[in-house]
C-alpha cells in the first residue's frame, strides 16, 4: 500500500469521527456540508476543488493557515461555494488542519500535500507480536493495524492512552498487543475521553517491545488511521447468567447493513441465539443450565457497509456450581474460572504476600497455596485455624495456587494450648486446639488407654506441663481413620496435632488429625 494513498484515508477518517460533530451525522455540522473534509495536494503543486454548503456566513480561520497553503475564497455568506485549496511544489511532506467557522461552530478540514512515495509496513497484531516473540523486532518503529479489544484508560489528564489491539477485536489469551501510554493523531494529547472505541480498528505508528513478557507498542507510538466500527454493543441486561440458565438481550447500536452473530464452537453447548431483531438491533440468547465451574464466552456480532464488515464485541458470562474438592483434586484440575471449595487447616502464612491475604491449607491429600483471598484478613483467621475457602485453579510460573478466592468461612477457630490447659478445657468435639508434645508410650493403660503406632495412632503426648492420651490421628483434616502409619511418626518425635477434648469413663482424650512433626534426633 502506498504512503501517499494512505494517508489521505487515514486523515479523512480522522475528519469524519472528530471535531463538532453530531450524533446523527458523524462527517459534517448540522449547517456546513462539503464534498470531502480532506484535501489532498500534489508534490508538484496546484489547486484542488472542494464544494462548500452553509446555512449561515462563515469564513476560514486565518491562523490555520500555514504559509504553504492558500485557500480562496477565505469567508462567504451562506450556500453554496467552491473553495480552492493551492500549493507550489514542495519537496518534503505538508500537512495541517484548517478550520471553519459557522454559525458559532467549527469544522476541521484536513489538508495534506507529500512529497514522496513509500511504502510503509503495517502488520497485523500477530505479525507483530510473533517478531516480538521471535526477538526480531525492529528498533524503529513500524505500523501495527488491528481492531480495539480493550480499554485500559484514556487519559485527559497525562493526553495518553493504554489500550490493546487484537486481529479479530476479541480479547483472548495471547492475542492481542499492548499499546502502553499512545498518543493520538501526529504524537497529539488525547482531549477526549470517547476519542475512540472498542470495535474500531485503528493503526498505530510505534516501536514494538516484549516488556517483562507483554508484547507492546511502546510509549510515544502515535495514532494513524482510525476506522470507527459502525456496530456496537449498548447493553447486556444481565450482568451474569445464573446457575439455571435463561435469556440474555444484548442491545446493540447498529449502522451497517444487517446483524450476524458469532458464538464461538466451544461455547455452542450452552448458549444459542434465539432471535436478532435487525430493526430494533437487539439480539437474545438462551444458555442451559450449567453444572459445572463458572463459564464466560466472547460473542461477536458484525455488520456490513459497503463490502466493508464491522464487528463489536461482548462477555456473556454464567455462575457456575462450585466444586467441592480436596486439596490433591484442586491442585490436579486445570487452569481456568472453574470454582472450587476446599476445607482445610492453614499451615502458615505466605509471606511473600504484603498485603497478608494468603497462606497455605492443608487437609489429608496435600498442600496449597491460597493467594489473596478476600475477606480473610477480615476473618481474623490464623495458623492452626480451620476453614474453607473459595477460588479458582491459577498457576503462577506453573507453581499451582488458588487465586481469585474467597475467603469463605472460619470453620473452627483453633486455640494454640499447652497439654495442662487442654486437659483443663470442657468436653467440646466443636472445639478444637493446636496441641504439641513428645510422642510416649501410654501411662494409663488401667483406664482402657492402648498403644497404636501402626494404625489408629493412640500414645501418650507429653509436654513439660503435662501428658494427655491420645486417641486416634488422622493424617489431616478429612483424612480416613486407620491410616497413622503413613505419617511415619514414631516414640520420641516431637508431634503437633489439631484435636479436640473428650472424656471416656474417666480416661481424658484428645481425637485429632495430624498438623506437623519433627523426627527424634
Amino acid at each position: 500500500m502506498k504512503y501517499r494513498y494512505f494517508i489521505p484515508i487515514v486523515v479523512a477518517v480522522v475528519a469524519m469521527f472528530t471535531g463538532c460533530t453530531s450524533d446523527d451525522d458523524p462527517i459534517y455540522l448540522d449547517n456546513v456540508r462539503m464534498s470531502t473534509t480532506y484535501v489532498t495536494l500534489n508534490t508538484e503543486g496546484g489547486t484542488t476543488a472542494v464544494n462548500l454548503n452553509t446555512t449561515a456566513d462563515w469564513s476560514i480561520d486565518e491562523a490555520t493557515v500555514p504559509a504553504w497553503l492558500t485557500i480562496s475564497p477565505m469567508s462567504g455568506s451562506a450556500g453554496s461555494t467552491v473553495l480552492n485549496f493551492t500549493a507550489q511544489a514542495t519537496t518534503s511532506t505538508n500537512q495541517t488542519v484548517v478550520k471553519l467557522n459557522c454559525g458559532g461552530k467549527t469544522q476541521e478540514i484536513s489538508v495534506l500535500q507529500f512529497a514522496v512515495e513509500t511504502e510503509p509496513e503495517v502488520m497485523t497484531v500477530t505479525e507483530a507480536v510473533s517478531q516480538i516473540k521471535a526477538g526480531t523486532a525492529p528498533a524503529s518503529a513500524v505500523y501495527v493495524k488491528g481492531t480495539v479489544c480493550r480499554i485500559q484508560e484514556i487519559s485527559l489528564q497525562y493526553g495518553n492512552a493504554t489500550y490493546y489491539l487484537s486481529d479479530d477485536g476479541s480479547y483472548g489469551s495471547g492475542n492481542w498487543i499492548q499499546v502502553y501510554r499512545g498518543k493520538w493523531f501526529n504524537g497529539e494529547s488525547f482531549t477526549d475521553a470517547n476519542a475512540f472505541s472498542v470495535g474500531d480498528e485503528l493503526t498505530v505508528k510505534g516501536v514494538i517491545v516484549d516488556y517483562n513478557g507483554t508484547p507492546e507498542v511502546n510509549t510515544g507510538s502515535e495514532v494513524v488511521s482510525l476506522v470507527k466500527s459502525l456496530i456496537k454493543v449498548d447493553s447486556l441486561d444481565v450482568d451474569e447468567l445464573p446457575l439455571e440458565g435463561g435469556l440474555v438481550t444484548a442491545a446493540l447500536t447498529c449502522k451497517g447493513s444487517g446483524i450476524s452473530v458469532e458464538v464461538p464452537a466451544e461455547a455452542q453447548s450452552w448458549l444459542s441465539v434465539v432471535g436478532i431483531d435487525t430493526q430494533q438491533a437487539v439480539v437474545k440468547f438462551l444458555a442451559q443450565p450449567n453444572t459445572g465451574g463458572d463459564r464466560s464466552t466472547a460473542i461477536t456480532f458484525k455488520t456490513t457497509d459497503g463490502g466493508r464488515e464491522y464487528s463489536a464485541t461482548a462477555t456473556i458470562a454464567q455462575k457456575g456450581a462450585i466444586v467441592e474438592c480436596t486439596v490433591a483434586d484442586f491442585l490436579a484440575a486445570e487452569v481456568g474460572t472453574t470454582q472450587y471449595r476446599v476445607t482445610g487447616i492453614i499451615t502458615e502464612l505466605y509471606a511473600s504476600d504484603k498485603q497478608g491475604k494468603s497462606f497455605y491449607i492443608a487437609d489429608y491429600t496435600g498442600k496449597a497455596l491460597v493467594y489473596q483471598a478476600e475477606g480473610f484478613i477480615e476473618a481474623g483467621a490464623k495458623v492452626g485455624d480451620i476453614v474453607t475457602v473459595v477460588g479458582q485453579r491459577g498457576a503462577y510460573k506453573d507453581s499451582p495456587q488458588m487465586v481469585s478466592g474467597t475467603f469463605e468461612e472460619l470453620k473452627y477457630a483453633v486455640e494454640t494450648v499447652t497439654i495442662a490447659q487442654f486437659r483443663e478445657a470442657a468436653d467440646n468435639k466443636e472445639q478444637y486446639y493446636l496441641i504439641s508434645g513428645t510422642v510416649g508410650e501410654v501411662t494409663e493403660a488401667d483406664l482402657g488407654a492402648k498403644n497404636d503406632l501402626e494404625k489408629y495412632g493412640n500414645f501418650n503426648l507429653t509436654d513439660e506441663t503435662g501428658s494427655v492420651y491420645i486417641y486416634g490421628v488422622t493424617d489431616g483434616w478429612g483424612g480416613p481413620k486407620g491410616t497413622f502409619s503413613n505419617l511415619n511418626v514414631g516414640l520420641g518425635d516431637k508431634l503437633t496435632i489439631v484435636a479436640y477434648k473428650t472424656t471416656y469413663k474417666g480416661l481424658v482424650e484428645g481425637v485429632g488429625m495430624y498438623f506437623s512433626h519433627e523426627k527424634a534426633q
